[in-house]
């Protein structure tokens, strides 16, 4: 009898960035305990929302993460062609999203933040820093998609209420958020031994520091952000999540942003768009798996 015989099989470059996509937002919603957030011990501030749902969600993303891939292949450079064209799969996506969920929005900022880091992959797929990954990235999202709709969504009122714009601001700063303060902090919390668990929620509450996360301002208002953003901080002063004291900082969080009803959920698009730019050069450097 021979042997059987395991050939690798090559996997596009489109296929490896929707993965890593999938993974990031899959990782995000695992991740436990976050502060009034879905994770695997329970809903936290939403009633909408079950981790099964939020798997069956990003899975369902897969293709539109890929189609922005090959649009980035095909058109090759930064301009109205490609923002248009992943404007248009990103509205496909986020259809096929809400067929999945019953109509409960699970990632629309996810999709937002996360297709404009894999078409700037896409891109240069040589050069992936994440300073370059994100610069790419904000080129694409400060030109207007003509063909976008005027929504009356969530971010808009607050937009206008608050003068906070969210994802679209972020992206078109080149994700700060991630880059300055999510990426440093699990970079940091890695060196010093944390474990991989908690150097992620340690990211993610670097990134609640200074955030103006429009779901929170949308479910609190002005106190229900002043509370997370302080209560982040104070979580990273005590000795982070993987000290005793960090971690009754990180319980208080929790306890106070669920009595306002205050899901950073902002926060967690932009943590899984930080751990999708970290997986970049492991996640990239080999192109083919064996089945």
């Amino acid at each position: 009898m021979r042997a059987l015989n395991l050939k690798p099989v090559v996997v596009s470059l489109a296929d490896r960035l929707a993965d890593l996509a999938v993974d990031a937002l899959i990782d995000e919603a695992d991740l436990s305990p976050k502060p009034a957030l879905v994770d695997r011990r329970g809903s936290g501030a939403h009633q909408d929302l079950h981790l099964g749902l939020m798997h069956a969600s990003a899975l369902s993303l897969w293709p539109a993460f890929k189609h922005m891939a090959e649009a980035a292949l095909e058109f090759g450079v930064v301009g109205q062609p490609l923002r248009e064209a992943v404007g248009r799969i990103g509205r496909e996506g986020e259809v096929a999203m809400l067929h999945t969920t019953g109509g409960v929005n699970t990632h629309r900022g996810a999709i937002w933040a996360l297709g404009l880091l894999v078409t700037a992959v896409a891109l240069e797929p040589g050069h992936c820093t994440a300073s370059g990954v994100s610069l790419r990235a904000a080129k694409l999202a400060l030109i207007d998609d003509r063909h976008s709709p005027l929504q009356n969504s969530h971010g808009a009122n607050v937009a206008q209420r608050y003068g906070a714009r969210g994802a679209r601001e972020q992206a078109q700063l080149g994700f700060p958020a991630v880059i300055q303060h999510g990426l440093p902090q699990l970079q940091r919390s890695r060196a010093a031994g944390h474990g991989e668990q908690n150097a992620r929620l340690d990211a993610l509450l670097a990134i609640m520091t200074t955030l103006a996360d429009t779901c929170v301002l949308y479910r609190a208002g002005q106190p229900g952000l002043e509370a997370m953003q302080f209560g982040a901080q104070k979580v990273l002063d005590a000795g982070g999540s993987a000290s005793l004291d960090g971690r009754r900082c990180l319980h208080e969080l929790d306890q106070q942003l669920l009595s306002l009803n205050a899901s950073p959920g902002g926060a967690a698009d932009l943590l899984a768009a930080c751990l999708f730019i970290d997986s970049l050069e492991p996640g990239l450097g080999d192109q083919s798996r064996i089945f």
